[in-house]
């Protein structure tokens, strides 16, 4: 039985997305709470900002829940001011971070 390392840590939104950009790999497990959205996934791939479009830090995953499983791809920009919380599992740490 592998145990994991839980770290829970406070963000701002700016900080959260730096994170993100710095820290989150193809493959790791990324769950993001929103609105009244949760979505756990897979990161397929981190796109960067595109000034000329607006379009923020998106992250690409494949979904792992029971009844939506599809590809979806997640933009900061749009769910900035309703992200509540996320979960990022990598190497057997999982990195907790509440959005202040």
């Amino acid at each position: 039985m592998c145990d994991i390392m839980v770290e829970e840590v406070e963000m701002t939104l700016d900080e959260a997305i730096e994170y993100v950009r710095n820290n989150v790999e193809v493959k790791d497990i990324l769950e993001i709470s929103y609105s009244r959205i949760f979505a756990p996934g897979e990161v397929l791939g981190i796109t960067e900002e595109d000034e000329v479009t607006g379009e923020g830090l998106r992250v690409a995953m494949q979904l792992t829940g029971k009844i939506l499983n599809q590809s979806i791809e997640v933009d900061f920009n749009e769910i900035g001011e309703d992200l509540i919380e996320m979960r990022h599992v990598h190497d057997g740490k999982e990195i907790v971070i509440e959005l202040l």
